[in-house]
């Protein structure tokens, strides 16, 4: 499934949400469906900066694809970065950084959110593009 299939997999999933009680819990869903995330990646590299909860993400790069692992200290921010690397996760550095972020606001996520949260989820969104950058140099 590409980038673009699963960005609007999930518009078509909040579409059928009803209200932000629902997409809220959705979320929280997602977050409980993250891999454990090991004791000894939650590193300041690792750490996001700009989230109001601790929000740690971690990339490994293996048959020329970014896969992703990440962890947070809020249940609200772990649903929003498990839908993050759900996304990008498996993906090689080129889809990724032709990639948009479009369908966050098609999905009323910004809206939602406090502007402090607001201001993590575009942190964690950069993180993701940063790692791409970074593993793409490298190869």
């Amino acid at each position: 499934m590409t980038i673009k299939e699963k960005q609007q997999e999930l518009v078509d999933e909040f579409e059928f949400l009803e209200d932000w009680e629902q997409k809220y819990e959705y979320l929280i869903d997602l977050g409980k469906q993250l891999n454990n995330f090991p004791e000894d990646k939650k590193t300041d590299d690792n750490l996001i900066k700009g989230c109001q909860s601790k929000v740690w993400i971690d990339a490994s790069f293996r048959d020329g694809k970014l896969f992703f692992n990440a962890d947070s200290d809020g249940i609200l921010p772990k649903g929003i970065v498990a839908l993050l690397t759900s996304i990008y996760s498996g993906h090689t550095t080129e889809e990724i950084l032709g990639s948009d972020f479009e369908f966050i606001s098609r999905i009323g996520l910004q809206e939602f959110l406090s502007p402090s949260r607001a201001n993590g989820l575009m942190a964690m969104t950069k993180q993701i593009k940063f790692y791409a950058v970074a593993y793409q140099l490298k190869s």
